[in-house]
């Protein structure tokens, strides 16, 4: 090797070493005092990319379940106003069991009926007043709303809540009198069948909020077209009623009531009105008897109707008419009466027969008037369509709080698991770094030693020159 002065080769090497062990000293200094493995993209560009987007998902992850828990503590808000409206429900279906029994004054059923409309207020403004983060939850206006349980688009779960208020509860309902075309043309062939007419193919098409069904009603009694209609699976519920006034017994009469399955012979009664109702009463029927004891409101359900045959002309009266010469049959009608938890409709050639109402109506809660035995009566059904619907909305609302509650054990489990991934690239290995640093620090020292022996040797040459 030859013996130089203006270049060093030595030194210039141990300084090339020890700038690298120095850069390595600085790194390991950066990194340790960082905690990070990945301080800039220089140190891994691809891992520094996958680990912002393992960021991406822990940062979304922990936004999620922040969202589910909001969902889970709106829903429990939700809940438990209607936890309190079906509480009060249920005290309004007290107050109508005990305003339909016969032991009540119309004066005690007016007091009842004032404890209802309090009710009824109240219920409104429950409705009207709960609300979550000043967003109102139970008027209707809520609607559906989508919460973001996902660290990316559309991962969400949907909640709905409906109007609870008195005004939007209650049973939906369709009905009208089946009339002459309910059968016949003419009141003696009604009495004979009370059925759809053979004449034509009679088609009834429901629409109900279970689905639809179309049915083939031809030649059936108003009886078993409710039993069809209750097989449907349409949501849609069918029964039949009638409520006909009996009146001017005559002592002489000679025709025969029929209702349902049971007769009377009019003729063993002679005249005396009082025990024909305690008999229809005995037989189940409802037989409310005037104070002259001169007529019956007779009320029945699930028959076809009720006839008087064979009747005295200028007779006993049903609905105020009478037998004549040319029809000693009389006949009234049954109602085929329909109710749902939600709106329905109706069409085909059989719809105008059975109801003149093809669309729904809703009977809701706050027009329940138990002034009258009736009223209360009717106000009963009303009011368990309206708890029905409640709890419909409740079970929904706890079916998604149960489903929120494993989102968030899942959105858990996954953000742990994706942290650590996220660790594994990101985060330095204390103990492999400061091995590092150590032996760089080592290297450092020895150039440095190095470096400083390299610098004395172009002195060699001083003594050659003696």
């Amino acid at each position: 090797m030859a013996v130089t002065v203006n270049t060093n080769v030595s030194a210039m090497t141990a300084q090339r070493y020890l700038n690298g062990a120095s850069n390595g000293v600085a790194s390991s200094m950066e990194k340790l005092s960082s905690g990070l493995r990945i301080n800039s993209a220089k140190d891994d560009a691809a891992g520094l990319q996958i680990s912002n987007r393992l960021t991406s998902q822990t940062n979304g992850l922990n936004v999620a379940m922040r969202n589910a828990n909001d969902g889970i503590s709106m829903a429990q808000t939700a809940e438990g106003a209607m936890s309190e409206s079906t509480n009060m429900l249920q005290r309004m279906r007290d107050l109508a069991l005990q305003s339909a029994n016969g032991s009540n004054s119309d004066d005690d059923r007016i007091a009842i009926q004032k404890e209802v409309t309090a009710l009824t207020t109240e219920l409104t403004r429950i409705a009207d007043t709960t609300t979550f983060g000043g967003q109102s939850l139970l008027d209707g206006s809520f609607g559906t709303k989508q919460f973001q349980i996902g660290s990316n688009a559309n991962e969400t779960i949907g909640v709905s809540l409906g109007n609870i208020s008195a005004d939007a509860m209650g049973n939906h309902a369709a009905g009208g009198t089946a009339g002459t075309l309910f059968g016949a043309t003419t009141a003696a062939a009604a009495a004979a069948n009370f059925k759809v007419g053979v004449d034509a193919s009679k088609d009834l098409n429901l629409v109900g909020p279970n689905g639809t069904k179309a049915l083939d009603i031809t030649g059936k009694k108003l009886t078993e077209v409710a039993d069809e209609i209750n097989k449907s699976g349409t949501g849609i519920k069918a029964e039949t009623s009638i409520s006909t006034t009996i009146s001017e017994l005559a002592q002489d009469e000679t025709g025969t009531l029929n209702i349902g399955g049971d007769s009377f012979d009019l003729s063993t009664y002679k005249g005396d009105t009082k025990k024909l109702a305690e008999d229809l009463s005995k037989k189940g029927y409802s037989a409310e008897l005037s104070e002259d004891n001169k007529s019956i409101v007779l009320s029945a359900k699930d028959v076809e109707g009720v006839t008087i045959s064979g009747a005295k002309v200028a007779g006993t009266k049903l609905d105020g008419v009478a037998a004549t010469a040319d029809a000693t049959n009389i006949v009234a009608n049954a109602k085929l009466n329909l109710s749902s938890s939600d709106s329905f409709t109706m069409s085909g050639t059989a719809a105008a027969a059975l109801t003149d109402k093809a669309n729904s109506g809703l009977n809701s809660v706050d027009k329940v008037d138990l002034t009258t035995a009736q009223g209360s009566q009717d106000a009963l059904e009303v009011i368990d369509a309206a708890i029905a619907g409640i709890d419909a909305q409740r079970a929904d609302l706890g079916a998604v709080q149960n489903r929120f509650n494993h989102t968030l054990s899942n959105l858990a489990n996954i953000n742990e698991n994706v942290t650590a991934s996220n660790s594994r690239i990101k985060d330095v290995d204390f103990a492999s770094e400061t091995t590092n640093m150590t032996k760089n620090q080592i290297l450092q020292q020895a150039s440095t030693s190095i470096l400083a022996q390299a610098k004395q040797i172009p002195q060699s040459a001083l003594s050659l020159l003696g």
